[in-house]
């Protein structure tokens, strides 16, 4: 799962991090509204984390232009304690959930993984790369109109990878995303469920869909090969 932390308090920025990092999300950090906005606005995010007091742009204004340009990533913001109206107001702006400062990380960790799982359910159900179809709902996949048998494992790689089409995707990633891994996780059992996966959606056709990136994981090709 991919984050973008926003917090201007360095020290607990520094902090999420690293303890996120080990819980095996991938890291973004920016300290500032406006440069939260810029990377979120550029980058694919699974989830972003919000403080609300943050110079150049507050935590409000930087959900609301997400949500104006039609962004759907998850937002927790992070909020004073016992903050109702900042709580009710976050909210009202689009945020997903929000979390009063002091918190659990514990507690933190868990409404990011839940969240994800909410904003998944709201991906497209259908994406279509080329002659590679990808039916979410369906749990389905099709190449040039034939249906490809593909393992519960195998699918769910596929259909992360393809939300994420033209994007490097780290084994990381896919461990979080699949397996609900936690840092310890062996990588390598990544690279033996792609392979098997090429040899169902590429080597018959001739394709070459499901990229290796050297040094950052997978990448399928967004005009499916």
């Amino acid at each position: 799962m991919r984050v973008l932390v926003v917090e201007d308090e360095r020290r607990l920025a520094l902090a999420l991090q690293h303890g996120l990092s080990a819980e095996g999300f991938t890291v973004d950090v920016a300290h500032d509204g406006l440069a939260g906005l810029a990377k979120a606005m550029e980058h694919a995010y699974d989830v972003v984390l919000l403080d609300i007091m943050l110079p150049g742009l507050n935590g409000y204004r930087v959900c609301a232009r997400l949500r104006a340009s039609g962004s759907d990533v998850g937002i927790l913001m992070l909020t004073a304690k016992d903050g109702e109206w900042d709580e009710a107001e976050a909210l009202d702006t689009g945020a997903d959930d929000y979390l009063s400062k002091p918190f659990s990380f514990v507690v933190l960790v868990a409404r990011l993984r839940a969240l994800a799982r909410r904003i998944g359910s709201r991906a497209p159900r259908r994406t279509v790369l080329g002659d590679l179809v990808v039916d979410s709902a369906a749990r389905t996949c099709t190449r040039a109109g034939t249906a490809v048998a593909l393992t519960p494992r195998e699918f769910a790689i596929l259909d992360h990878l393809a939300r994420r089409a033209g994007e490097a995707v780290s084994k990381r990633e896919i461990l979080e995303a699949v397996w609900d891994s936690g840092p310890d996780s062996d990588p390598n059992t990544v690279e033996v469920h792609v392979s098997a996966l090429r040899r169902k959606i590429d080597t018959p056709y001739g394709r070459s869909a499901v990229q290796t990136v050297r040094g950052a994981g997978y990448r399928l090709a967004a005009d499916g090969g």
